[in-house]
């Protein structure tokens, strides 16, 4: 077949799919071309899904007669000075957006520059220009998408449904959104409630977390990712050789079950670079389990010339002149901010709680005693009766009488009164559920983790502060505490080791025996002294003193069956901080122990003056706080 030249059509679709592929791009390119306008307020509009329809109208400078001509042809572009691709100061540079849009779809622009008389309109549908003519509009841009990719039938198969779109435009409006809390957004279509950010407030220019302009970042962050993300998030900020980055982090209690909370910047376009996200997994490495991610949003500045955003044809993903050194400062600030908030357990634990106390319900329900189905005098008569014949505590084990309760009576039972009434059924006081005689509790109650007054089913913590109440959860805060203390010990001079009068012989598979003695150096460094004892057992000959009497086999098994699911490409540190997590979950305090007050107390104190010790090694809380508003709706006060 003899080679020729493609016809401008062609040409022109081919491009369109490298830069239009669903509807959510086309929303992002005209967002990108109204930030570069300098709008202060972006409206979008859609319907299908943004296939019938994607109108997006900007208050930015607009484009005159000439312009307007000119923008909707190939590679023409105002946004490059020089041609210089190594200094783009714009989100968008291309000059392809506009001429691939309407290469599939019908495409119509109005538009109006300051120094014009009047607005000017020009279509393009299929590919096929109209001449610019006189239109009406007050200032700024309309552009108008409809029928997307009506010219390429075969584009439409590969659609998701129409609220799959409407739900990657809401992403991308929302990214946008984040990146410029100065300018205002709206986003309305049939498919979702229509939502609306308002441009930020200035505010003080020495206020953390603060935005270009002076203006608030956190308080946008909050509105887009909501209230929770901003109750749980840490600042983030860090500057190095031109490099500056900013932002928020949210405590590694705080976490999501998949990575589309990650949201990354580089000077204001959003990307998802897996350089930086390997950064964000590296930091929060020695805080969530690999099927947990957290939810940052982070911020990175730098010159121009210092990236190169040319590397993607959706500008998705950028190529750093120097990796090395983002990578080493993202990581070092995360790693900083979360370790001085590391105390703090999340705040959506208390109201986890208290969903506990009330299944089927909406966190925003109240308890309305007063019309409760849980109040009517048959219950309480019946209990009455039981507290009368076996106390007070036993009244929640009493079944014979509830063939004599009536239907709401019986639906009380299984519901909120039946699950608070049973809190009571504890059966004869122990020693671990009297309140904890400590002294001091005036003082005590003012710190953070508050006054011990009890342990629970040998395993909670409960503690009193002055405005709430905290439980805490003795295994995985001591698990915590064990593992800094081993981390600590290994940056100084090594974990101090206990050596065993007669070794410990632990029968494994050869290939867990293989593994094991070929990473005996690593573990030597944490005080576990191993070596081989014939071809399918391990012996154990020396254990971290820190670590107190352990049963060695069960930590040498658990020790192969993580070290079988390590990526062979994971640093030493990495793998090191994993041994180091396997063998503070077995050094530390399990549940069902009875601890005495004053260990008890210690515990408390101890966790307060250890860093990152509101999360277990495994990211679960070590803590949750109930503040006494929180109680107090419980109950029906409030």
């Amino acid at each position: 077949m003899p080679v020729r030249q493609l016809d401008p059509a062609t040409i022109n679709r081919i491009a369109a799919g490298e830069v239009v592929d669903r509807p959510a791009s086309v929303v992002k390119e005209l967002i990108e071309n109204a930030l570069d306008a300098d709008a202060r307020r972006i409206d979008v509009l859609t319907d299908g899904g943004g296939r019938r329809l994607i109108r997006v109208v900007d208050d930015g400078v607009g484009m005159t007669r000439a312009d307007l001509a000119l923008a909707v042809e190939r590679h023409a572009t105002s946004k490059l000075d020089n041609d210089d691709l190594n200094a783009i100061r714009t989100l968008g540079f291309r000059g392809e957006a506009l001429p691939s849009i309407g290469a599939v779809a019908r495409l119509a622009i109005t538009t109006r520059h300051a120094s014009e008389p009047h607005a000017w309109t020009i279509t393009v549908d299929g590919g096929t220009k109209s001449d610019v003519r006189p239109a009406a509009l007050g200032a700024g841009t309309c552009v108008e998408v409809r029928d997307l990719f009506y010219a390429t039938p075969a584009r439409l198969k590969f659609l998701r449904t129409e609220r799959t779109e409407a739900e990657a435009i809401r992403d991308v409006v929302r990214r946008q959104a984040m990146s410029r809390p100065d300018v205002g957004f709206s986003l309305a279509g049939e498919e979702r409630a229509s939502v609306t950010w308002a441009a930020a407030q200035p505010c003080p220019a020495s206020q953390a977390g603060e935005g270009p302009e002076g203006v608030g970042r956190l308080a946008r962050l909050g509105e887009v990712l909501g209230a929770d993300f901003r109750a749980n998030a840490v600042a983030v900020a860090a500057g190095r050789d031109g490099f500056a980055l900013e932002g928020f982090a949210g405590l590694p209690t705080y976490s999501k079950a998949n990575a589309l909370s990650l949201y990354l910047f580089v000077n204001g376009r959003a990307v998802r670079d897996k350089l930086l996200l390997g950064a964000v997994r590296a930091a929060y490495a020695d805080y969530l389990p690999r099927d947990r991610h957290p939810v940052v949003a982070l911020f990175i500045t730098l010159d121009p010339r210092e990236v190169d955003v040319n590397v993607h044809p959706a500008k998705t993903e950028v190529r750093f002149r120097s990796s090395g050194l983002v990578r080493s400062m993202m990581i070092g600030a995360l790693r900083e901010a979360l370790s001085r908030e590391g105390g703090r357990a999340a705040s959506t634990g208390g109201a986890a709680t208290l969903l506990a106390f009330r299944p089927g319900l909406p966190r925003s329900d109240r308890w309305d005693w007063r019309n409760s189905p849980a109040r009517p005098a048959a219950v309480w008569q019946g209990r009455a009766e039981t507290r009368g014949a076996s106390g007070f505590g036993r009244a929640a084990a009493a079944t014979d009488n509830d063939a004599e309760l009536s239907a709401c009576g019986r639906a009380a039972r299984s519901g909120f009164a039946n699950d608070a009434q049973s809190a009571f059924d504890v059966g004869t006081p122990s020693a671990d559920a009297r309140i904890a005689a400590i002294g001091g509790d005036a003082q005590e109650v003012d710190r953070p983790l508050g006054a011990v007054r009890a342990q629970v089913h040998e395993t909670y913590i409960v503690a009193q502060t002055r405005d709430g109440v905290v439980i805490v959860d003795q295994h995985a805060a001591h698990e915590r505490l064990v593992y800094e203390r081993l981390k600590a010990a290994l940056e100084k001079s090594g974990v101090a080791r206990q050596i065993l009068l007669i070794p410990d012989i632990v029968e494994l598979d050869e290939t867990d025996v293989e593994r094991l003695v070929a990473r005996a150096d690593e573990l030597a460094r944490f005080g576990l002294a191993i070596e081989a004892f014939g071809p399918g057992a391990i012996a154990v000959r020396e254990t971290p003193a820190l670590l107190g009497e352990i049963d060695s086999a069960a930590l040498v098994r658990d020790l192969a069956e993580h070290m079988a699911e390590w990526d062979e490409a994971l640093p030493l540190e990495r793998r090191l901080m994993h041994v180091a997590a396997t063998m503070a979950c077995h050094g530390s305090v399990r549940a069902g122990r009875r601890l005495k007050p004053e260990e008890m107390n210690a515990l408390l104190r101890e966790m307060e003056a250890t860093p990152n010790s509101g999360q277990c090694n495994h990211g679960r809380p070590t803590y949750v706080e109930l503040k006494l508003t929180d109680i107090e709706r419980l109950f029906g006060r409030r």
